[in-house]
């Protein structure tokens, strides 16, 4: 029983983040501005295959995430609201939207996740301690189980900070080529709105998907640059804020568009490298640790076991003796 611990204190772990990151994301692929609803979609599939089917035979046959774990988490979001302080929520909806709005949760059901998450850890730890062959002391369990239910309570925290960096890194690795087809376009008489609309169409990531949904805000009826701040606000990254600082600049003041993109496109790639320069030189800090737990006590024991050994076997009949 001892050495299935171990598998099942693995498959418990995975378990937890896959559920939590499943859930988290479960509408990430589809498009976030025409979202529809599952039940009303199969409905429709339903009804052009000639098919009758009730609204409650159509909900049940969502998959279990969709029918059961997503709306107790909602509902914990909701009973959590109430007792979560305003500015907490705040910051979390400013990080959600920083990080895109994966899965299209809210602050509340977000916070929830953390307590899910904490119970999922926690428990299976617990769970496996009452089940071992040999029982665990007190202090043993009080231990692991505070450490895993502590890990499980930051998990979402930690998974939604990685959405935001890896957001940014790729917003910032995008930014010099996509000011390169604006100015192009700009230059060859386009409009800027039409400019954007064609890095959109052009690439499918996270920078394109921004411009996209400023050109429809612009077309629905905001400002140009009440949009322009928007999506600078939505990302957070000093580069795009002062790309769009300039461009709002350049319109104020009148100045050459084309002449103003061209200069923030150099700078732009000057930015990303330094950013790589940066990275570059945090890498041997970041590899000290790894090194000194796991790959210099390996050499260690290469280089000293055989003179351990020969010590051990010439003094040893001596010590032995005493």
């Amino acid at each position: 029983m001892s050495t299935l611990l171990p598998i099942i204190l693995v498959v418990i772990i995975l378990g937890g983040a896959v559920t939590l990151v499943v859930v988290g994301i479960r509408y990430s692929r589809q498009n976030q501005e025409n979202e529809i609803d599952p039940i009303m979609s199969r409905l429709a599939e339903a009804s052009e295959r000639g098919e009758v089917v009730s609204l409650e035979e159509a909900e049940l046959q969502q998959p279990f995430m969709e029918r059961v774990v997503v709306p107790i988490i909602k509902r914990l979001g909701e009973i959590s609201t109430r007792f979560t302080p305003q500015r907490l929520l705040q910051e979390t909806t400013l990080k959600l939207e920083l990080a895109g709005n994966p899965g299209r949760i809210d602050a509340a059901t977000f916070l929830s996740l953390r307590f899910v998450g904490a119970g999922l850890f926690g428990g299976g730890l617990l769970l496996i301690s009452f089940l071992s062959s040999t029982p665990w002391p007190l202090g043993r369990i009080v231990l692991v189980v505070g450490i895993f239910t502590a890990l499980g309570f930051f998990f979402p925290q930690l998974w939604l900070q990685g959405r935001i960096n890896s957001r940014q890194t790729e917003v910032r690795k995008a930014m010099p080529d996509a000011l390169d087809l604006l100015t192009i376009c700009v230059e060859a008489g386009l409009g800027f709105d039409a400019a954007m609309a064609k890095v959109a169409e052009k690439w499918e990531n996270e920078l394109s998907i921004m411009f996209g949904r400023c050109i429809r805000e612009v077309q629905l009826g905001k400002p140009q640059r009440e949009a322009l701040r928007d999506m600078a606000d939505r990302l957070g990254l000093p580069e795009l804020t002062s790309f769009v600082a300039a461009v709002i600049q350049s319109q104020i003041l009148g100045v050459s568009l084309a002449k103003v993109l061209r200069i923030q496109s150099d700078q732009m790639r000057m930015k990303r490298r330094q950013f790589a320069e940066e990275l570059a030189h945090k890498a041997p800090v970041k590899m000290i640790i790894p090194m000194a737990l796991l790959t210099f006590p390996s050499i260690m024991i290469i280089l000293m076991a055989p003179a351990a050994f020969q010590i051990a076997g010439a003094f040893g009949p001596l010590l032995g003796g005493l």
